[in-house]
């Protein structure tokens, strides 16, 4: 149903379609993906918008808030806040809803299914057997129990990679400047201490400032020989040249990124990662499965349509 007088949201990247349905039962949603990749018409669907559901790839700066009188809300299909001009936004009186722990269980689970996969390369032999070959000696990996993890970051969803890490026989370190006390079986370090004894690492960072080229190859240098690196949190966190080149060298046994400096990868970006030994790279996904979705959505839509009937940002 749409009126006069009803709120009208905008959709710019994909959301579960019970989400936008349930958006649509108090407001009128526009929903259109192609927003995302075509500014000038983003600029024009939010001319009238009261509120704009994003996720991680559309912009929300000065340009869009000067496009966009009427916009009261934005939410964030997701955590990540280093699309949104926060500062901006507080300035216009425009409120912002995350999906605060609605995607923990599935970046934690892509987080371990990464570590056994680094640490067992017969994952990735699949093609080898076919073509004839049966490198039995060349495949043998490593047990993740009895090894060390180190979180960098220890929010919600490092606490969640902790626990099934744990499980597995892992022993846990952690480096949070915002965290003195990691509860049980957790040894909060700081970063240099941390890094030093970790077999393997997942960042759990948020990009600011102070984080932006936090694991570099400094940073690198300080892992045992042979240790392993997951990226979940943003790109910029983790430096990708040092990377490749701790791979290349063989200082690094493996590393899986999920978040990139530029997303979606450009050639210039790509080339950098062509032949790299022991590299797994996924497109941003860590986050999204199809549970996450429907708990994202569902709960940004809820947030949006309150903040909505509340009058956000007044």
């Amino acid at each position: 149903m749409t009126g006069p007088g009803r709120p009208r949201v905008v959709v710019s990247e994909f959301m579960d379609p019970a989400a936008v349905a349930r958006l649509a039962e108090g407001a009128d949603v526009h929903e259109d993906t192609t927003l995302v990749t075509d500014r000038p018409r983003l600029l024009t669907a939010v001319a009238d918008a009261d509120a704009l559901v994003v996720r991680d790839r559309t912009r929300v700066d000065a340009e869009v808030l000067a496009a966009a009188p009427r916009l009261r809300v934005v939410g964030r299909l997701g955590v990540g806040t280093d699309n949104l001009d926060l500062e901006a936004l507080a300035d216009r009186g425009v409120a912002v809803r995350l999906a605060t722990g609605a995607n923990a269980v599935s970046v934690a689970e892509h987080v371990v299914g990464s570590l056994l996969v680094l640490s067992r390369p017969a994952f990735g032999a699949t093609a080898r057997l076919v073509a004839g070959e049966w490198p039995r000696t060349e495949l043998i990996g490593r047990e993740l129990s009895g090894r060390t993890l180190g979180l960098v970051g220890f929010g919600a969803t490092a606490r969640e990679v902790a626990a099934r890490a744990a499980a597995l026989g892992m022993s846990i370190v952690a480096s949070d400047p915002m965290v003195t006390d990691g509860g049980p079986g957790v040894t909060m370090l700081d970063l240099d201490a941390m890094l030093a004894v970790s077999d393997a690492v997942s960042v759990h960072a948020p990009l600011l400032p102070s984080t932006r080229g936090l694991i570099g190859a400094d940073a690198l240098a300080r892992l045992p020989e042979g240790a392993v690196l997951v990226d979940t949190s943003r790109g910029g966190v983790v430096d990708h040249d040092a990377v490749v080149a701790a791979l290349r060298s063989g200082h690094l046994a493996g590393a899986a990124l999920d978040v990139f400096p530029e997303e979606p990868l450009t050639p210039a970006l790509t080339a950098r990662y062509a032949d790299v030994p022991g590299l797994l790279l996924t497109p941003h996904l860590a986050g999204v499965t199809r549970e996450s979705n429907v708990r994202v959505s569902g709960v940004v839509a809820e947030a949006v349509l309150a903040a909505l009937a509340e009058g956000a940002g007044a």
